[in-house]
């Protein structure tokens, strides 16, 4: 999977890409920012799963994150996500 700025580019791994994709779309609709386990809940997937998803995008630059306590905050960056 390749992931830039701008977009993510699918390669066959459809279902990851589809997590991406409704991750962003969660992010960009909530800006207060959401733990690990929100985002898990809101996708119907494991923590596990949702915490690979937003390493990748945390990696390409997509999200920020914001640690506060024992909790990480996800945040989109910018006005594009």
């Amino acid at each position: 999977m390749i992931i830039t700025n701008d977009k993510i580019k699918k390669d066959g791994m459809g279902k990851q890409s589809e997590l991406i994709e409704k991750i962003r779309y969660i992010l960009k609709k909530d800006t207060r920012g959401l733990t690990i386990q929100e985002i898990a809940d809101l996708t119907k997937v494991s923590r596990i799963t949702a915490n690979i998803a937003l390493a990748k995008l945390e990696g390409s630059g997509i999200i920020v994150t914001r640690k506060i306590g024992n909790c990480k905050l996800h945040y989109l960056r910018g006005k594009n996500g």
